[in-house]
């Protein structure tokens, strides 16, 4: 007799919904590319606030999806804004129904040290990488944990776990990314929701422009990319549950 939730997990392979937070540049265009060039039938719900950029990085993935029965649609959106994430939670349901994959991927980063850190500043790192994360989260994982599956990977960094001076917020944001990750899993473990936290080093990213980091040093967004394909890949006799990417040349957070 054939196990009903193998069979739909068979299906969503087919023709997942994948949604990409913060898709619009670096790691999150990436991970849309990816994607689009490797999963026959994938339809990419691409969200970030820039709409502009956001739009071209759905055009380059578009002309990849191009004859393989696939779909992209752009949601421009404030992942720290709870409202605008219930606006875009209810057409991305509309446009393609219960999300399969969930990236949670926005975020921001102004560096500083702690004595230095001004509280504006703070609360807009906690949001734009924490806040995002809870509520994103809360939008989609109800309707997975309901259908008894689903794979949420949220974006954590080596500064998830390792203290870096001059990053007072970005890494107080990011250890608690971590910990809710942690929490996550375990609680949606017994729906069939795997739940896991990448955390890379120094990646190219529009966040090291101007930062005079020779280029060899910083690993590539696709690199960091491939990691969540592959994890998705995976059957679901198995959970990856963290992920630690560091560059080959540098130990840069």
């Amino acid at each position: 007799m054939t196990n009903p939730r193998q069979s739909a997990s068979s299906a969503e392979k087919k023709r997942p919904v994948v949604l990409v937070t913060g898709a619009s540049q670096g790691i999150g265009a990436a991970i849309a590319r990816v994607f689009a060039a490797e999963v026959k039938g994938v339809r990419l719900a691409l969200v970030a606030r820039n709409a502009k950029n956001l739009r071209a990085v759905a055009a380059e993935c578009a002309t990849l999806l191009r004859g393989r029965g696939a779909d992209v649609a752009v949601f421009p959106c404030d992942t720290s804004d709870e409202r605008a994430v219930a606006r875009m939670a209810r057409a991305v349901t509309k446009r393609f129904g219960v999300v399969d994959v969930l990236i949670n991927n926005a975020g921001k980063f102004l560096g500083a040290p702690f004595l230095q850190t001004k509280l504006a500043d703070f609360d807009a790192q906690i949001a734009a990488n924490l806040r995002s994360v809870f509520l994103v989260s809360q939008a989609f994982v109800p309707a997975m944990a309901d259908r008894g599956r689903g794979d949420v990977f949220n974006m954590g960094s080596v500064a998830s776990f390792k203290a870096l001076p001059g990053m007072a917020a970005y890494g107080a944001a990011k250890f608690a990314v971590l910990g809710l990750s942690r929490v996550m899993r375990e609680e949606l473990k017994p729906h069939g929701v795997r739940v896991c936290c990448v955390m890379p080093g120094g990646t190219e990213s529009p966040s090291w422009a101007g930062s005079g980091v020779a280029p060899e040093r910083l690993m590539a967004a696709e690199d960091v990319a491939r990691a969540f394909l592959d994890v998705w890949r995976f059957s679901r006799r198995t959970t990856v549950e963290e992920i630690i990417l560091r560059p080959q040349l540098g130990d840069l957070a």
